[in-house]
């Protein structure tokens, strides 16, 4: 189907060519997006997009533990931790806590600096031997 709106046609293109490494990364932005929207929505007062915006950084972070390989001792506890998140944000919603999202916000910007890190690492392996092609 064709589209209009050159900018959607590219978020389109954008998710479809990526790496899963790439679009883990994304929903770690998206997720600190809808935080920093929330906490913004919540200064202003406007309640009503303060939780859709939340509510929205919940349906990223429910994603990424349903994504976990939990046969790995490593993603259990990247659960607990997704966990605690997503309590925050529940709880920050909830009480209208600014702190309890700038906590969620935090872990979800070290798993994504992490990870930033992991995909430099292995792109850096993966090309590392273009001179022998």
């Amino acid at each position: 189907m064709a589209t209009n709106n050159p900018y959607a046609a590219y978020q389109t293109n954008t998710v479809t060519t990526s790496t899963p490494g790439e679009l883990t990364l994304m929903l770690y932005n998206g997720c600190l997006k809808f935080i920093q929207q929330g906490k913004m929505e919540l200064a202003k007062g406007n309640l009503e997009q303060k939780n859709i915006a939340i509510q929205k950084a919940q349906a990223i972070v429910t994603e990424l533990m349903l994504t976990l390989d939990t046969s790995y001792e490593v993603s259990k506890n990247m659960l607990v931790l997704y966990e605690f998140v997503n309590s925050r944000l529940i709880d920050g919603n909830i009480q209208n806590d600014p702190a309890m999202f700038e906590e969620a916000a935090g872990i979800i910007t070290e798993f994504r600096d992490t990870w930033k890190q992991v995909i430099q690492i292995n792109r850096s392996k993966q090309y590392s031997n273009v001179s022998e092609i």
